[in-house]
């Protein structure tokens, strides 16, 4: 055994004494790497500028929005077929007004009444704007007021002339006034102001609580903060100011549904558009709705975009209806609660069908997060 074991070879192995950067190497190995800071401008961080550029664009929007919507609306009031009517039945008559017709064919809209009286009816009717009298010895221009302001004093710059060269004595006979307290017939107008702000910012507030208070909630919230927006308004141009006078609770029940559809699109757009409601909400009832409302300038007096939404516009609909209870009783105004109920189903639409989209979208966020934990399962 001992024979064996003395004549097996020996091996020797040289160690490598370590060199002084196999230390460096292996420490940058182990190093684990710094994480990388956000990127930077002028000593910024590049997402503030990003979040502050997200953020200002609606600021933007909303004075681009409302300088072109104002001034486009109200800058130059140009009359466009604008409804008068010549009282009397000569020969002479027919030939004036033709006459008139053909030197402004398309701002004025001439017609030939027989009598004053059926005159006054048409006005009171807002079926014309103003109608001129002329006889041997005078001229009287009929107008109201009540139905627009400025729509009477087009009217007067019209016909004064006329008057004038013709040397006759000019009167202007208001036949349906606005009220006593109300001296430029605005005040409805400005309380539609009034309802559409107040509308529209409580659209915002139920809109950012609706996914906490639930559809069904949401939906009476806004039934219930409508009615007390329109009485707010209500009570300060009624018992306050005396703006309106005998129709309170008739047109608060129009400015209940008036503002009850602002609030639903309120609540319908939010889950779509976010951070960006409340100036689509503005550009809708303030931007469109109040330079195409008759307010301040009848459709006759507006350029044709805005007298176009005028025919259907919610914010239309409302001055229509509250000036035909104040001004002008016994007028059929069943148009203007069908446009409004319109609106307002189409809010109430809106609120329902984003609801269930939003339930779509958290049921399959759900599933996914579901099936993420069940393939990590697996995997383990």
């Amino acid at each position: 055994m001992s024979s064996h074991l003395s004549t097996r070879p020996t091996q020797t192995v040289a160690l490598r004494a370590p060199s002084p950067h196999d230390d460096s190497h292996s420490a940058h190995r182990l190093e684990p790497s710094e994480p990388r800071g956000p990127r930077m401008f002028l000593g910024t961080p590049v997402a503030v500028f990003r979040a502050f550029g997200a953020a200002i664009l609606v600021p933007l929007f909303l004075a681009v929005g409302m300088s072109l919507a104002y001034l486009g609306a109200f800058h130059q009031p140009t009359p466009h077929h604008l409804p008068v009517a010549i009282v009397g039945n000569e020969p002479a008559t027919q030939v004036f007004a033709q006459t008139l017709s053909d030197r402004a064919p398309d701002e004025l809209s001439v017609r030939t009444v027989a009598t004053d009286a059926e005159a006054r009816r048409l006005i009171e009717s807002r079926t014309i704007t103003a109608a001129y009298e002329p006889t041997a010895t005078s001229a009287t221009l009929l107008v109201s007021t009540a139905a627009s302001d400025t729509s009477a004093s087009v009217a007067q710059k019209i016909f004064l002339p006329i008057a004038y060269q013709s040397k006759l004595p000019f009167t202007v006979v208001d036949v349906v006034p606005s009220a006593e307290h109300d001296s430029t017939g605005q005040g409805l107008f400005f309380l539609l102001v009034g309802l559409s702000v107040g509308s529209y910012a409580t659209a915002a507030a139920v809109a950012a609580f609706a996914s906490r208070l639930g559809i069904r909630w949401s939906l009476v919230t806004s039934f219930v903060m409508s009615g007390i927006v329109s009485g707010i308004a209500l009570t300060v141009a009624g018992p306050i100011y005396h703006v309106v006078e005998g129709q309170v609770w008739s047109i608060w029940a129009v400015g209940w549904l008036y503002s009850l559809a602002i609030v639903l699109l309120g609540v319908g757009l939010h889950p779509l558009l976010r951070h960006w409601t409340t100036a689509a909400l503005t550009m809708l009832f303030v931007m469109l709705n109040f330079t195409s409302s008759g307010g301040i300038f009848a459709p006759a007096l507006m350029p044709r975009f805005f007298a176009g939404l005028n025919t259907f516009w919610n914010g239309a609909a409302w001055l229509d209806a509250a000036q035909t209870l104040q001004y002008f009783p016994g007028h059929a105004f069943g148009w203007d609660i069908v446009r409004l109920g319109l609106w307002a189903a189409a809010g109430l639409g809106l609120a329902l069908i984003t609801h269930l989209l939003s339930r779509r979208r958290v049921r399959l966020a759900n599933e996914a997060v579901a099936t993420r934990e069940e393939e990590a399962v697996v995997a383990a």
